[in-house]
């Protein structure tokens, strides 16, 4: 390949990714660094840190973003524990040749919950657990010990089918001859999916883990559909999202602060970081090197 020939690809490439990276740094790089940029203010006058030493030495504000980061712990671990099993046993069942027939509108079927508006979900699972007219006769979103888990598991069943199509595609990706040669060696079905399967799609698994944990840090849609922008019952559905939406818009009475959610927001953009590069620093890159 000559160099005329390499400068041409350039371009063309360059020609090609451009308008992405343009969106990319639009609507993602430039919010991220305005909103970091804006943290450090206060009325148009630089403040340093004095915005994240307000959030974390102040009692009321430092309760309310620990409560909420504690939230979005406990909504991570439901989801987590509850989504990525559930979404592993249906793209196993549908793998495994037990469903032979209507498999694609299975995988269909599982995965339209996910094409809905969060709106329409959030208003379809109030009826259908509402204490007068619904299947449940308790207030499940009324109570404050029942209330995360309940919209967790909303959320989990609208987006259950993309780690569903995931490992679905992960296990089909499996060669053949590696099942066969098991079989062969007289591995049952079950052995071969917990001694094999599941180590050669580890990698998948730990992708949709993080997306799992980026995915509820960054949780507010379900919650600002369901409650609004003070959810209850006494905060216990408030995380990060609704708390950078009350402190940045303001709610009811109170009035917004655009610095100091600006410095929340930036806090919960480090927390996804330093949590995202502490997982491929240490669990994927173990993953790969056992693959190896």
């Amino acid at each position: 390949m000559n160099s005329k020939t390499l400068v041409r690809r350039r371009r063309q490439l360059l020609l090609f990714t451009s308008p992405a990276l343009a969106f990319f740094l639009l609507f993602a790089v430039f919010p991220l660094i305005s909103t970091i940029y804006i943290s450090f203010y206060k009325e148009d006058k630089f403040v340093g840190l004095d915005n994240f030493v307000f959030l974390f030495t102040n009692d009321e504000a430092s309760e309310r973003l620990l409560y909420a980061f504690l939230h979005n712990c406990q909504f991570f671990l439901i989801a987590a524990s509850i989504q990525l099993p559930t979404a592993l046993f249906m793209a196993a069942l549908l793998t495994s040749g037990r469903v032979r027939r209507m498999t694609s509108f299975y995988r269909t079927l599982l995965f339209i919950p996910t094409t809905l508006s969060v709106v329409i979900v959030g208003f379809i699972w109030r009826l259908i657990i509402s204490p007068l007219w619904g299947i449940v006769d308790y207030p499940l979103l009324g109570e404050p010990a029942t209330a995360l888990p309940t919209i967790t598991l909303m959320s989990v069943w609208q987006y259950l089918g993309i780690p569903m199509v995931f490992l679905y595609s992960a296990l089909l990706s499996i060669p053949s001859n590696v099942i066969e040669a098991a079989q062969v060696d007289g591995a049952s079905d079950l052995r071969i999916f917990f001694r094999i399967k599941i180590p050669l799609i580890a990698p998948q698994i730990g992708i949709i883990t993080i997306l799992t944990f980026i995915w509820t840090f960054n949780g507010f849609d379900i919650i600002y559909a369901l409650n609004g922008g003070m959810p209850g019952p006494d905060y216990a559905t408030d995380v990060l999202g609704t708390l950078f939406y009350r402190t940045f818009f303001g709610w009811g009475a109170d009035l917004g602060n655009q610095n100091l959610g600006a410095a929340t927001a930036t806090v919960i953009f480090f927390i996804i970081l330093l949590g995202t590069a502490a997982y491929f620093a240490t669990v994927q890159r173990r993953l790969k090197v056992s693959q190896l």
